[in-house]
């Protein structure tokens, strides 16, 4: 059975489709960068031939090398979970940013401040240039 989603959670999933098509257009402007779709939303997966109602089936993406080792995992919390965030984790670190809807319903925050396709591209960079074994 699904989870009834209320207007915050409805607004969430199209935040999150944003970050999804920044991260695309960010590995099609670069040679060093590939945007690798990691995985689909159980849900999404499981209802065969029904109707989908979310604006991306995506729940897991990366940045990641030419090679296809990923630098950047993004993943999206699933309808049912209660509090949904976007995690973005840097794949050579143990630290990780937690993203959540703003309080006005356009677009992810961490914490107080807007997450931006600049901040995206700036974390990207900075992730990019370090040396890789």
């Amino acid at each position: 059975m699904l989870a009834v989603m209320d207007d915050q959670d409805r607004a969430f999933y199209p935040a999150w489709a944003e970050l999804l098509e920044w991260m695309r257009e960010l590995a099609d402007q670069r040679d060093d960068v590939r945007f690798e779709k990691e995985g689909d939303f159980p849900d999404y997966i499981y209802r065969m031939e029904r109707p989908y109602d979310l604006p991306t089936t995506v729940m897991s993406a990366s940045l990641s090398l030419p090679d296809g080792r990923p630098v950047l995992l993004a993943n999206a919390s699933p309808r049912h979970v209660v509090f949904k965030e976007v995690v973005l984790h840097p794949l050579d670190s143990h630290a990780y940013r937690t993203l959540t809807l703003s309080e006005d319903g356009q677009g992810l925050v961490e914490g107080t401040r807007p997450f931006t396709r600049d901040r995206l591209e700036h974390l990207a960079d900075e992730l990019f240039a370090l040396p890789r074994i």
